[in-house]
């Protein structure tokens, strides 16, 4: 979600925002500002709704001084709608303190009345306002005490960045529940809610953790807990490559991710395979307490939550374990039935998942163990977990996720062979045939992009529907739910997935010549009962893209589109039928006009609850 950007150095301050803020644009946005510092230590504050381009023309009309400290911000609004006032930075009613914040002050009606006792006067609709207010009611010239006895009053989750004109080489940032980093530079420092934004002027990073204050200059960095002890700082280098944040040649990052999923895949399976063995470095838990567990419990969002839909079906079905699926949001409030021998696996490509890092958090309290399935190195979820699992799919620019997806998918396949291998489930020559369909699947998937021109036709063909219905069985359900948020995420067009069998059960009623209805329809134990649902569409005029294995002459009898995919054992499948949901969903939003990267309302790391 929101996006910060801080910097103190040497340098001119303003163009080094608005490039790294344009890194951040991924997180998604309605409105952006910037504030700083004149030679004369005035504070200066220019916002804008809309895109950054927007905020870049305003500046445009100004003759803007030199300035070596200031602070920036893409909003995603929470509280007030989008417009010029409520985007950041706020100010204090003096315009002598700035303010960027990420998170939901929960108490902000409260503060905002006392507040206005003392005489503040708001401009805006939102919690954040009430920060700057609050830290000018404390200054009395200790900046670090006012920040401090400020942050003592507040009930919520904030990051922030905080800059005054009474110390104009001081950048103040803090954080609790809302990722944010300090960038360890040469006579020069950075805050940022992301490490790809300040990529581009340094790699040493400090990674910021909950209750702790950063204080800034152009020559050090000192950190401090929110009672004002000294932490010692840890700087780690990041290993990343900054051509992931490059379209290299592709019109958009999410056509691109998909293209890129057979190299993650295939990296991933070369990570953690080494000949013939399963490696699972980063998993902490041996094979005796695997053997422990009486039960798997996944936590996550969105289509993190699907991968763990998938998740179910192939550790149940390989490791006989059971396995309950939760929204993230849903479990933090269920009073779970879980214990030390609940296995907790909460997924994350960013690690940073509001709702995901409080169901881990609710599962640690009552004893269990917690795995993370995560994307991103050092995260706030990667750090509480008890193990950690990386799918290694590298940086993901595209709102809509596609390659972190797949990799999530990958690392429940190889998690489930692991479990079954310690329960013993699963004999030698088993697994040994597991691994080989495991390792065709990167090259299948090629196969797949190979016909990324007959799948956009198709996609163009039905880009006039109005609702779309998505079908599938057995483990291809979560591919079905997978496949109509791809196509609401980007095209906003009205989709859902269903279970076939539960068509029946009241989505027949949709079914027209003016709907699509897409159906998942690999060869395999289910394929009879699929085809059945198919005909029964065909005879209530719907229009049917079905996704089916390749010279499979059935379906075309049933079907108005047909997508082709290899032939793969059942449970893999959901790894082939992916990429032509992914695709049509692409290709319908560009057909409409959307903007693919950056949909409307969405944020790529929702870090508020």
């Amino acid at each position: 979600m929101c996006g910060i950007v801080g910097y103190v150095g040497n340098k001119d301050a303003l163009p080094i925002l608005l490039e790294s803020l344009k890194k951040l644009e991924y997180r998604g946005y309605d409105s952006s500002g910037v504030g700083f510092l004149d030679h004369d230590s005035r504070l200066i504050v220019r916002k804008s709704k809309g895109k950054i381009s927007n905020l870049e023309s305003l500046l445009r009309q100004d003759s803007l001084p030199f300035a070596h400290t200031g602070i920036s911000h893409t909003r995603w609004a929470t509280h007030g709608f989008p417009s010029d006032i409520n985007a950041h930075p706020h100010t204090d009613s003096k315009n002598h303190i700035a303010v960027v914040h990420n998170g939901i002050i929960e108490n902000f009606q409260e503060l905002k009345a006392e507040l206005k006792k003392k005489g503040c006067k708001f401009l805006s609709a939102t919690d954040s306002e009430v920060i700057p207010h609050l830290i000018a009611s404390f200054y009395k010239g200790d900046f670090l005490s006012a920040v401090r006895r400020a942050l003592a009053k507040i009930k919520g989750t904030f990051a922030l960045g905080v800059i005054s004109h009474h110390h104009p080489g001081v950048l103040i940032a803090a954080r609790v529940g809302s990722p944010l980093i300090i960038g360890v530079g040469d006579s020069e420092n950075f805050i940022a809610s992301d490490v790809p934004a300040i990529l581009d002027f340094t790699r040493r990073v400090i990674y910021l953790q909950d209750g702790q204050i950063g204080v800034l200059t152009k020559d050090k960095v000192d950190l401090f807990t929110f009672e004002g002890k000294n932490v010692k700082t840890q700087v780690d280098t990041v290993a990343f490559n900054v051509t992931a944040a490059r379209k290299d040649g592709y019109p958009h990052f999410m056509l691109k991710e998909i293209h890129e999923q057979p190299d993650v895949l295939e990296q991933m399976l070369s990570l953690r395979l080494k000949k013939g063995k399963l490696v699972l470095d980063g998993l902490a838990l041996s094979d005796e307490i695997l053997k422990r567990m009486h039960k798997v419990t996944i936590v996550a969002c969105g289509t993190a939550y699907h991968a763990g839909l998938v998740g179910k079906y192939i550790i149940e079905s390989l490791s006989r374990l059971p396995v309950e699926v939760d929204t993230s949001s849903e479990f933090r409030y269920r009073n779970p039935i879980i214990d030390k021998n609940t296995l907790v696996l909460a997924v994350s490509q960013s690690g940073e998942t509001a709702d995901t890092l409080a169901a881990l958090r609710e599962a640690h309290s009552r004893g269990a163990k917690v795995i993370a399935i995560c994307n991103v190195v050092g995260s706030s979820l990667v750090r509480e977990a008890d193990g950690v699992l990386y799918t290694y799919a590298g940086q993901e620019i595209g709102v809509a996720s596609t390659k972190a997806y797949t990799a999530q998918l990958m690392m429940f396949y190889l998690l489930a062979l692991k479990l079954a291998q310690a329960r013993k489930t699963i004999d030698v020559k088993e697994s040994r045939e597991f691994v080989r369909q495991l390792m065709r699947v990167p090259s299948l998937q090629r196969n797949i992009l190979k016909d990324m021109h007959h799948i956009q036709k198709i996609a163009e063909a039905n880009s006039h529907f109005g609702c779309f219905l998505f079908l599938g069985r057995h483990v291809n359900y979560p591919s079905a739910l997978e496949g109509a948020l791809k196509l609401k995420e980007i095209s906003y067009i009205p989709a859902e997935g269903y279970a076939a069998g539960e068509m029946k059960h009241g989505p027949i009623a949709l079914i027209d010549e003016y709907r699509a209805v897409v159906c998942i329809n690999p060869q395999s134990h289910v394929y009879e009962k699929m085809s059945s649902n198919m005909q029964e569409i065909r005879a209530r005029k719907g229009n049917i893209i079905a996704i089916a294995t390749s010279l499979d002459a059935q379906i075309r009898s049933n079907a108005d589109f047909v997508i082709e995919v290899p032939q793969i054992t059942d449970l893999l499948s959901p790894l082939l039928v992916v990429l032509p949901l992914q695709m049509l969903a692409y290709f319908i939003a560009v057909k409409r006009g959307c903007d693919v990267d950056q949909p409307r309302n969405l944020a790529k790391s929702v870090t508020v609850e």
